[in-house]
């Protein structure tokens, strides 16, 4: 009679079905729980998860089991399904025991979904989108009611800088208008699935089911409504990935399902984080697998991407996530912490299923060479046979090259704008210099307008960002000028945005409520990338740049018949620049008009051109 009771209660509560309440109880975990029709990846490895199953073999009406595989844990099955040339449906699997005949049969329906039409060619982000970097805990809280979670650990606790705030998918949603308004075409938010940690939970990047939205965020179905609300504003959504790592208390490490699913030392073992051990021809063996196996932190568990069950899965995960929610790219977190042969395969994987797709990994090094490497087809890496296949790449020199030069009003040897200048002499190592992702902040560095609260420096650095070569990413709040310094705890970087909760005293989304300081700089960041939005020409031109002299910097976005040219003046003084010396770009225009200001260019008749003290001009050049 309790168990009956329990049966109701868990019924009511979960919106199931009897029937799909006895299946959600006949297995623990089945993963993936679906898949789709006309698929490349058509052979879908399904993990089981349940006490002794790898004593059952497996039947399936309708589809071939190809293999079953058993691994030195009994509690998993890993169970290879051909869907390929199958409709779509519920296939009936059968688990029959044979060590047990008195063990009765477990079923499983697995729901083969038709695939959208144009799946395959999804379209991912490139040169002409901006890309907003959103903390969704941080940002808006949509929804109150999930703001914390009975089956979770951290409660919100909105007092505590390092706790969760409340953030969710709803509050995304009901703010897309305004990132629309500022003239963002994508967004990229920090992971989203279950992160169970009992603090610093937050930044999601700990995960405890990688196929589960975090329930303080909302659940699947919400992650599917904000891609499509976004897209109907044209705006894409990108997912960020962790296959580096889980969190220690993702379900596998109470029950792995196999020995060497972990990288697992006799004592904890750190990484070094010299990342440049992956290319390094002079590299220890040890140093090398202290690099790519050492876990991030005590709290991330290291994944084995050298195990094929393993790499199988995280690639299995990534494409259900893309087809279920509709995703239009990826980013991946620690990309050069991986093993580089398994992240390679990975990522390889997803780009044979979307050829048009877009992924981005996170190379944090301060070397162009070292970054080049991870490169797809990179000339740097053919040295030693390895092609990541890899489209995108961050450049972290440049933000390490802005983070300084903005700061050094008079120019040295190698100071003010020859940091940025020279960082792009570089470009010569990268196999596709425009698939580079450019920034000067985001969620794990201090804050531009802290280091430079001067809104001068802003308008510099984010033209910049946006005229240069590659795809420009801003941080949320960048826009209002909010700041942030990481020697007081990442949750000063990754501050609430003002107006996300009903309590706030003002809302930064709203034009009427903004301080006249974040007026100025949403203005300025709104004109700028509605600009750039439109501009083929800054999409897809050739660069050219011209050595920068006593602080200031010029260059030029040019096709065969247009032409931009942008004068940065990092100096607090005025500085006259000779246009003569620009001629091999200027010699066919006759006029140029400022797009930020009321200043323009003669060319017939200007010999020289006067820049104010830290002023940005972006000249659109007429003939």
């Amino acid at each position: 009679m309790r168990l009956g009771i329990y049966l109701f209660i868990v019924l009511f509560s979960s919106n199931l079905s009897f029937e799909a309440l006895a299946q959600k109880l006949s297995f623990d975990h089945v993963e993936p729980a679906n898949w789709w029709t006309n698929m490349e990846h058509s052979k879908v490895e399904v993990l089981f998860h349940k006490e002794n199953i790898s004593e059952y073999r497996v039947a399936c009406e309708g589809l071939t089991v190809l293999k079953t595989t058993s691994t030195n844990n009994p509690n998993f099955l890993f169970v290879t399904l051909e869907t390929k040339n199958k409709n779509p449906g519920i296939y009936n699997l059968t688990f029959t025991s044979f060590k047990n005949k008195r063990k009765k049969n477990l079923t499983y329906k697995f729901e083969l979904k038709e695939r959208e039409s144009g799946s395959r060619n999804r379209k991912g982000f490139d040169q002409s989108d901006l890309i907003y970097l959103i903390m969704p805990d941080r940002f808006a809280n949509g929804n109150e009611s999930n703001d914390s979670h009975d089956s979770l650990y951290e409660k919100a606790d909105r007092g505590n800088p390092a706790g969760r705030h409340g953030g969710d998918l709803e509050g995304i949603i009901q703010h897309l208008d305004y990132i629309q308004e500022l003239g963002a075409t994508a967004i990229w938010t920090t992971p989203l699935m279950e992160d169970n940690d009992s603090v610093y939970s937050y930044h999601t990047y700990a995960q405890s089911d990688v196929y589960k939205i975090d329930p303080r965020f909302g659940v699947n179905e919400d992650y599917r409504s904000l891609v499509q609300e976004a897209q109907k504003r044209n705006i894409k959504i990108i997912q960020d990935v962790v296959t580096n790592h889980w969190g220690h208390m993702h379900w596998m490490m109470f029950d792995a399902p196999d020995t060497n699913w972990f990288h697992q030392f006799p004592e904890f073992t750190q990484s070094n984080f010299k990342m440049g051990t992956h290319m390094d021809p002079h590299s220890s063996l040890i140093d090398y697998n202290i690099c790519r196996n050492g876990w991030f932190v005590k709290t991330m568990p290291d994944l084995n991407q050298d195990h094929p069950l393993v790499l199988n899965y995280l690639i299995q995960n990534s494409i259900w996530w893309i087809e279920y929610a509709g995703l239009d790219g990826l980013r991946v977190d620690t990309y050069s912490f991986n093993s580089k042969e398994g992240v390679a395969k990975w990522t390889k994987s997803i780009m044979q299923e979307y050829p048009d797709f877009s992924i981005v990994g996170e190379i944090w090094m301060l070397d162009q060479a070292q970054i080049a490497f991870w490169q797809k087809n990179s000339p740097v890496a053919a040295i030693q046979g390895y092609n990541s296949g890899l489209p995108y790449v961050m450049d972290f020199t440049l933000l390490d090259a802005m983070s300084k030069s903005f700061k050094e009003t008079e120019q040295g040897w190698k100071k003010g704008m020859l940091r940025v200048y020279e960082n792009f002499i570089n470009d010569f190592l990268y196999a596709d210099a425009d698939n580079l992702l450019v920034f000067f902040e985001n969620h794990d560095t201090e804050r531009f307008n802290e280091r430079h609260p001067d809104i001068r420096d802003y308008k510099l650095a984010l033209s910049l960002i946006c005229t240069t070569r590659g795809i420009p990413q801003i941080y949320y709040g960048s826009e209002i000028g909010m700041k942030g310094e990481r020697n007081f705890g990442d949750g000063d970087i990754r501050r609430d945005f003002p107006g996300g909760w009903k309590d706030d005293q003002h809302s930064a989304f709203i034009d009427s409520q903004r301080t006249d300081e974040e007026n100025a700089y949403f203005e300025f960041t709104k004109m700028l990338l509605n600009w750039r939005k439109n501009k083929k020409l800054i999409h897809k031109g050739q660069l050219m740049h011209y050595i920068p002299e006593r602080n200031v910097y010029v260059y030029f976005r040019y096709t065969e018949d247009e032409s931009v040219m942008v004068i940065l003046n990092n100096s607090t003084e005025s500085r006259e620049i000779e246009l003569n010396r620009f001629n091999e770009r200027l010699a066919s225009f006759s006029t140029g008009e400022d797009v930020l200001s009321n200043s323009s260019l003669d060319l017939n008749s200007d010999q020289f051109f006067k820049v104010e003290g830290k002023t940005v001009h972006i000249f659109e050049l007429k003939k």
